[in-house]
């Protein structure tokens, strides 16, 4: 696949619609995300683990479990996830509720990407949260809270329309480099043929100072 995430902001979150889930894009590539309100059956997996990504990680010693952004009104509460039957990361069905790739890093600690992500919609729940980030201005606040209350804090380097068939997933599950937040959900066009949006939203965040 096509590199298209800048080295030094590496991949910070990846989440699904209610179809397979898109990753940001460049600026270019920038198109409408709203969302679809046509409940047409979507599958839930979203985005394609890269072997490199989906072997197990140590068990995290204190994994997210609420991201927030005060600027867009968001937060959502964590859960972790892995990869699906077929290779796929796993998402909540509940676009309310993230899903933290629990094989990479916990926020904070150092290197890496710390992939969430969330539905934009799904057939039997309202519009999510995550509907919202295609609106994060940069330099946005970003809070990750994990189980046992310790806080990181992050700030939105960028937010990006990525074509599915474009996006980079080896750089978007980097478990070494620079520590990045990303975020990721669904956007563009709606495809009833496919039942899946044509493009992933995806979030970058870098740690604050």
């Amino acid at each position: 696949m096509k590199r298209l995430f800048p080295a030094v902001l590496a991949v910070l979150l990846l989440a699904g619609c209610s179809s397979p889930a898109p990753p940001a894009a460049s600026p270019a590539a920038e198109v409408s995300s709203t969302p679809s309100s046509t409940p047409v059956p979507r599958p839930t997996a979203t985005v394609e683990v890269p072997r490199s990504a989906a072997t197990p990680a140590p068990a995290a010693s204190d994994p997210p479990a609420r991201v927030s952004i005060e600027a867009l009104g968001i937060s959502v509460p964590i859960v972790p996830v892995g990869v699906d039957d077929v290779g796929f990361m796993e998402i909540p069905e509940d676009p309310a509720i993230g899903g933290w790739y629990r094989f990479g890093p916990e926020p904070g600690t150092g290197s890496g990407n710390t992939v969430i992500a969330a539905h934009i919609d799904s057939p039997d729940y309202p519009i999510g949260p995550f509907a919202s980030l295609r609106d994060a201005p940069a330099g946005a606040e970003v809070r990750v809270v994990s189980e046992a209350g310790v806080e990181s804090r992050w700030s939105v380097q960028t937010v990006t329309y990525y074509a599915k068939t474009d996006l980079d997933t080896d750089a978007l599950f980097a478990r070494t480099g620079p520590a990045a937040l990303v975020l990721v959900t669904c956007g563009g066009e709606f495809d009833a043929s496919t039942g899946s949006y044509r493009d992933n939203v995806v979030l970058v965040a870098t740690p604050m100072s």
